[in-house]
């Protein structure tokens, strides 16, 4: 299943600089490995906004909470999710 996911990020200012740089490099190699297994196939940054758009392929919203929940940034997050589907018109759809 696909889904749309955008992650706005809001890190309190007052959080010790340390914890920060310790969360935001185990964010980033959290994210590699996701990407690298194949379930996180497409990640944008939103322009401006400490946020993200990405594209999630796994197999169940359930899957998916538990892969969000991982990630150590997650009670930093507000996540929106768009669960998706094939549209008709889709050009990958009609071949």
């Amino acid at each position: 299943m696909l889904f749309h996911v955008r992650m706005d990020v809001a890190i309190p200012h007052d959080l010790d600089p340390e914890l920060r740089t310790e969360i935001v490099t185990t964010e980033k190699t959290r994210a590699l490995e996701l990407q690298r297994s194949g379930v996180w196939p497409h990640l944008w940054r939103v322009v401006g906004e400490y946020s993200n758009i990405s594209i999630f392929d796994v197999g169940s919203g359930d899957e998916l909470h538990d892969l969000l929940s991982s990630l150590p940034l997650f009670p930093y997050m507000t996540i929106k999710v768009t669960p998706l589907a094939t549209h008709p018109s889709d050009l990958q759809v009609q071949r």
